[in-house]
C-alpha cells in the first residue's frame, strides 16, 4: 500500500500542475450511439487487464481485486464491463466530471487509455467476485419495497429494474450494485441528485435520485451493501 500511495500521490502532482484537464464539455450520450459503442467493444483479455491494475496504478485506489480501500473510491469486482468500459470512456472524454480531485484523478488516468486497454481492465473486474456483504448493513422494508417496486406515486420505477433483482447489474451499462461501499454509494447518489454527476444516459439516474430523500438514499446504501458476496 506504501508504494501505491506514492504512485497516487505522483499522479496528484501532475494534476496540481494543470496537466489533467479533460478540456470542453462534450455532447452527452444518445442512445444509438451508446449502443454502437458498445457493440463495437473489444473482446476483453482479463489477464492483461490484472497486469494494467496494476501498471497503471488502479489497484493504488481500487485494490487488487477490484475492492477499494476505502469509501474514496468504488469497488470494481465483479462490476459488469460494458459498465466499467463506458465509465472509463466518460472519464477520458470529460464527460463524467464531478469537479472533485477524484474525477480529476480519474480523467487523467483515463487520458492515455486505449480502447482495448479499457476492455481489458473491464473484463478483469467483471472476472472478480462481487465485493463481500457489510456485515454491519441492514436491509430495511422502505430499501426493500424502493428495490422490489419502486414507489408509483412518485414516478420512481423498481430499482430491480435495472440494477438486477440481486443487484448484480442489468444490461449494457447498467451497473451492478450489490456489495458496493456504502459510503460511495451515497455520495455517487448525491451527486446525481444535486446535478455533480451527469454522464447518465437521458439523465435516467438522475431524475430517479431527485426524488428521493436522504434517508432513502442511505437505507438503499445499507440494502446493496448487504447483498455482497459470501
Amino acid at each position: 500500500m506504501a508504494v501505491a500511495g506514492l504512485g497516487v500521490a505522483g499522479v496528484t502532482t501532475a494534476l496540481a500542475a494543470g496537466h489533467g484537464s479533460a478540456g470542453s464539455q462534450p455532447e452527452p450520450w444518445n442512445p444509438a450511439e451508446l449502443r454502437t459503442t458498445l457493440a463495437e467493444m473489444p473482446a476483453g483479455d482479463a489477464g492483461r487487464g490484472e497486469r494494467l491494475n496494476t501498471e497503471m496504478m488502479c489497484a493504488s485506489c481500487h485494490g487488487g481485486t477490484g475492492e477499494s480501500w476505502s469509501g474514496n473510491w468504488s469497488d470494481l469486482g465483479g462490476q459488469r464491463a460494458e459498465y466499467t468500459y463506458k465509465v472509463m470512456l466518460d472519464y477520458k472524454s470529460g464527460l463524467r466530471s464531478e469537479g472533485t480531485r477524484r474525477s480529476g484523478l480519474m480523467q487523467y488516468i483515463a487520458k492515455p487509455l486505449t480502447r482495448q486497454d479499457m476492455a481489458d481492465l473491464a473484463a478483469y473486474y467483471e472476472s472478480l467476485p462481487l465485493p463481500p456483504a457489510d456485515p454491519e448493513a441492514r436491509q430495511t422494508q422502505a430499501a426493500e419495497e424502493l428495490v422490489r417496486a419502486g414507489d408509483p406515486s412518485r414516478l420512481i420505477t423498481p430499482c430491480s429494474s435495472c440494477h438486477g433483482r440481486d443487484g448484480q447489474g442489468g444490461i449494457n451499462e447498467t451497473p451492478a450494485l450489490a456489495g458496493q461501499d456504502r459510503a460511495y454509494f451515497i455520495r455517487t447518489m448525491n451527486h446525481f441528485k444535486n446535478g455533480q454527476r451527469d454522464n447518465d444516459l437521458n439523465e435516467g439516474m438522475s431524475v430517479f435520485a431527485r426524488q428521493l430523500t436522504d434517508g432513502e438514499i442511505e437505507a438503499l446504501a445499507d440494502y446493496y451493501a448487504a447483498m455482497g458476496s459470501e
